[in-house]
């Protein structure tokens, strides 16, 4: 059996804006693909800066340490607090918004992992070029859709 380089908490670096952020912990590059795991950091009454998605090639699994962040997927809130787990299933149309005023941390696991890191140096990048405006809808839709992520149809007016 070859070696294993073995590592606890890979990545030293957190991708974020505005207090927005993400970490990882586990890459699909140090898990033979099985999985990617990241905190997710949501400050107090942040709504998710891009559109709803879904994605059809991995489940996503998210697990409440600090605060509550409420998931609406397929048109459903679901709240998710500390130690409460929500498995969203592929396919599902889903988003999040922290409509408390407590910051949130939340343990997100991809499985398999077919996002990484990448997907979210793009996607903060776009954040942090708009300075506080709304991003560029089309580049954000290009850089989901390029990572496996599916924008949902806005809804109608």
């Amino acid at each position: 059996m070859p070696a294993m380089d073995l590592q606890v908490n890979p990545a030293d670096e957190t991708i974020g804006t505005k207090g927005l952020s993400v970490r990882f912990l586990v890459s699909g590059e140090s898990s033979n693909g099985s999985v990617a795991t990241f905190e997710l950091m949501v400050p107090g009454a942040q709504r998710l800066p891009a559109p709803a998605h879904s994605h059809d090639h991995y489940e996503e699994t998210i697990y409440g340490i600090d605060g509550v962040l409420t998931w609406t997927v397929n048109g459903r809130p679901i709240e998710v607090g500390p130690g409460e787990a929500l498995c969203i299933p592929r396919g599902a149309v889903h988003r999040f918004d922290n409509n408390g005023t407590t910051d949130v941390k939340a343990l997100c696991v991809i499985t398999p992992a077919a996002i990484g890191p990448d997907y979210f140096r793009e996607a903060f990048g776009l954040l942090n070029a708009a300075a506080g405006g709304p991003p560029d809808k089309a580049k954000m839709v290009e850089i989901m859709r390029r990572h496996g992520l599916t924008p949902a149809a806005p809804p109608p007016a």
